[in-house]
């Protein structure tokens, strides 16, 4: 790697909306870009705070920019840059999108000496959902599959 990598360009930007946010009071230090085509495409920090809105993450807010401005849901072909080690909801939005490679500054463990330990949503992911700690029910299982079975037959669908 060098000096002028571009990756570090990207970075160093994920970082600074990272450092300048958190001093603005819009929550937390993290922040994240997408780039495409070797432009930066979306941008996101923390808005956690400012929104009231807990899925304001840095990540998520980046991607939805970057759906907006390229026009589709998925963001083939894109990489993220990320102040820290994504949490369980912004990897899984950043495999949705279909991005194809994630950067990242600060590791989980990193986060979680600072305060933001997201090891019990890891864990809570893996195990089956009569096991979590969040109480969850099936309901109303044969009405749901109705819309299931309409979706697969629905001859226009588009996959994601």
């Amino acid at each position: 790697m060098t000096a002028d990598d571009p990756r570090h360009v990207f970075m160093r930007r994920a970082i600074e909306l990272s450092r300048v946010k958190m001093r603005a009071g819009e929550g937390g230090p993290f922040g994240a870009v997408v780039v495409h085509g070797g432009r930066i495409v979306g941008e996101g920090w923390n808005r956690v705070l400012a929104t009231r809105d807990p899925t304001a993450h840095a990540e998520i807010v980046a991607i939805r920019e970057a759906c907006q401005r390229l026009g589709r849901f998925s963001l083939d072909g894109a990489q993220i840059y990320a102040t820290a080690e994504p949490c369980p909801m912004c990897l899984g939005a950043i495999l949705w999108a279909r991005i194809g490679h994630l950067y990242y500054g600060n590791t989980r463990v990193e986060a979680a000496a600072i305060g933001f330990d997201d090891a019990a949503f890891y864990d809570e992911v893996g195990r089956p959902p009569d096991q979590r700690a969040l109480p969850s029910e099936r309901l109303l299982a044969d009405e749901a599959k109705f819309v299931f079975a309409e979706w697969d037959a629905k001859p226009d669908k588009v996959r994601y």
